[in-house]
């Protein structure tokens, strides 16, 4: 259902409600209502980040919507969408904050109810972020495997240029690893499947890694 054919379904329980008697079409306003403001929230929350991203400049109101979007989703019992909304408020902490022991347990959990569902979009988002905080607290090794799972999670859903920002991840990582050749491979990589779906941000983001991962 369109957003639009939820705020008419809305509207139509209301009269059933305020004209009609109809007391159970209250509880159902509330379902239809939080089906609407669910992914608005989630909406708003994602556009604030990529302000902060842009200008590096906080809002709190992104905490907020991600939160309120989390709740949401729970109640409607909209497991991939409250995997989303945990993931990204797990992001509000590492990101924004620099606060990944903070974020790791939205990660953790963002991660857990997405493979139940099967939502491998989520999961690759939610695992490549744990792997940043295994980096950061110097557990290569996990970082690393980690950081292949959302790859791979990324090629089979067919998320190209998740895959090439992945790419990027690992090469980051090799490097810091003292592995520039394969930080080169995976730069190399990343740039082939970013010019295959015209990921411009992405390549952006590789020009600016070989300027820092020399052989």
């Amino acid at each position: 259902m369109r957003g639009q054919d939820w705020v008419e379904r809305a509207g139509e329980l209301f009269e059933a409600a305020m004209f009609g008697g109809d007391a159970s079409a209250l509880d159902q306003s509330d379902a239809v209502l939080d089906a609407v403001e669910a992914p608005l929230s989630m909406s708003r929350g994602k556009v604030l980040h990529v302000r902060f991203l842009n200008d590096r400049e906080e809002n709190s109101q992104e905490l907020v919507l991600f939160e309120r979007a989390a709740e949401l989703y729970k109640r409607l019992g909209d497991v991939s969408g409250e995997a989303d909304a945990l993931f990204w408020i797990g992001c509000w902490h590492q990101v924004v904050k620099g606060d990944g022991v903070a974020g790791a347990p939205y990660f953790e959990r963002s991660y857990a109810l997405a493979k139940s569902v099967d939502d491998r979009m989520t999961m690759s988002y939610a695992v490549r972020h744990l792997g940043f905080a295994d980096k950061d607290a110097g557990h290569f090794d996990q970082a690393r495997e980690r950081l292949t799972e959302s790859v791979t999670l990324r090629r089979e859903i067919g998320f190209r240029p998740g895959e090439a920002a992945g790419l990027v991840a690992l090469a980051y990582l090799a490097a810091e690893t003292g592995d520039t050749s394969a930080a080169l491979r995976h730069l190399d990589e990343a740039q082939s499947v970013a010019e295959s779906c015209g990921a411009k941000a992405v390549s952006g983001w590789i020009e600016q890694a070989r300027t820092l991962i020399r052989p």
